[in-house]
């Protein structure tokens, strides 16, 4: 079973950066989309922001222009740095892996790391 690891949250005041990484436990069979997802307490979980695997990007309109969304060429690791952050960006963030057209089909989600933006 793959597992996808995230890493790099935290706590920081508003205005501030954090580098949130994202890895899977073994090579996964591409090609597939790679995406950051938020929940905050007691909302829905939303995206991020997303990345296809010739490296188009989709941002959230709340993230536009402060995060960024990265990947490490064929691997399955993906990268969210997050500047100018707000308190309203405290939530858990999960990583997710999916491949939805073709053979072995896949739709794997981290298990989250908490980001908390003090005010």
């Amino acid at each position: 079973q793959v597992q996808l690891v995230e890493s790099g949250g935290g706590l920081v005041q508003t205005g501030g950066s954090l580098r949130l990484s994202c890895a899977a436990s073994r090579t996964i069979i591409g090609p597939n989309r790679m995406g950051w997802y938020r929940q905050a307490p007691g909302k829905q979980r939303e995206l991020v922001a997303i990345i296809t695997p010739g490296g188009i990007t989709n941002y959230a309109d709340s993230v536009k222009g402060r995060f960024t969304i990265s990947r490490e060429g064929a691997k399955t690791t993906v990268y969210l740095q997050m500047n100018s952050l707000k308190p309203e960006d405290t939530a858990v963030y999960y990583c997710r892996c999916v491949k939805d057209s073709g053979w072995s089909q896949y739709d794997y989600w981290g298990h989250g790391t908490q980001v908390t933006v003090s005010s």
